[in-house]
């Protein structure tokens, strides 16, 4: 293979190791949260958006194609647009690109943020590789997995909040990022349900290896419900956020009685949350846009 041919398939399985599909979920709730409260579309907001666009995915994403290649050979949904099988060959190269791409943006954030923002911003780091990589893998933590996946994806609405100089530990930014980490634990969850019987095989555990996966439904819709409810006690307009909660729950339900035997079949269930993001992030910018004109 020609040293053309073999960039041309790193790009390509870089491009898919990063889950194209979700890197609205995270560069959203970051320039979503930051322009909102600084009402700015400076340096930080491009910086910031452009890297939880794409290097953030490849570094979480990346990673775990690498250390979880022997579960997703036997993962029926891997090759698709819900994650990659990573060819061994291609290990090293994606490891190397995953973590020196985000460097330049991670350093121009840093640059700007105070001690606090810093300080938020290592620990969304942080969790993103502790979650896949060998030594750690606090994916394979029940509980654990899910509350690191949903900082994944709390963690840079955090950073936009924080790089804007709001403080995150109390009033409507500590309510937001509650109902957003319930939200997060219950989709993860869920999503846990569907590799119940491929994580076996690789001797994997997950929140849905060990609790099962009925009892894992039900603890996904109750992070729905409680995240909704987070979501209520806020100030006007931050309540109807709360009606974008019912259509998950409601996927969600639908697969209560679902046994380990045939846990594939929540796929179903899964794709439509994956679409469902998009809509619920529509909703969220028409909520947003609502609140800036009744603010003026």
């Amino acid at each position: 293979m020609t040293k053309r041919a073999s960039a041309s398939r790193l790009l390509a399985s870089l491009f898919w190791s990063s889950r194209p599909v979700s890197w609205i979920n995270t560069a959203y709730p970051f320039g979503a949260a930051y322009v909102f409260l600084t009402h700015r579309l400076d340096a930080v907001f491009w910086v910031g958006s452009l890297f939880f666009l794409i290097p953030y995915n490849l570094l979480m994403y990346g990673i775990n194609d690498v250390y979880d290649y022997e579960s997703d050979l036997r993962n029926p949904r891997k090759g698709s647009i819900e994650g990659s099988v990573l060819l061994p060959a291609l290990h090293r190269p994606t490891l190397i690109v995953a973590y020196l791409l985000p460097a330049p943006f991670v350093l121009f954030l840093a640059s700007r943020a105070n001690f606090f923002a810093n300080l938020i911003l290592g620990l969304v780091l942080f969790s993103v590789v502790a979650y896949s990589i060998r030594g750690m893998r606090f994916k394979e933590i029940p509980l654990l997995d899910s509350i690191t996946s949903a900082v994944h994806f709390v963690g840079p609405m955090a950073v936009g909040i924080a790089l804007a100089g709001v403080d995150l530990r109390t009033g409507t930014s500590l309510k937001l990022l509650t109902a957003f980490l319930l939200w997060g634990m219950a989709s993860h969850a869920f999503g846990a349900v569907q590799d119940v019987k491929a994580d076996r095989e690789a001797k994997l555990t997950s929140i849905a290896t060990a609790f099962g996966t009925r009892d894992t439904i039900w603890f996904s819709v109750v992070a729905y419900v409680l995240a909704g409810s987070v979501l209520l006690t806020g100030a006007w307009p931050i309540p109807l956020a709360s009606l974008i909660v019912v259509p998950y729950a409601m996927i969600v339900w639908r697969y209560r009685g679902l046994g380990e035997a045939n846990c594939f079949e929540a796929n179903v269930g899964w794709r439509k949350i994956l679409w469902l993001n998009l809509v619920a992030g529509f909703a969220v910018t028409v909520l947003l846009v609502f609140a800036a004109l009744n603010a003026k």
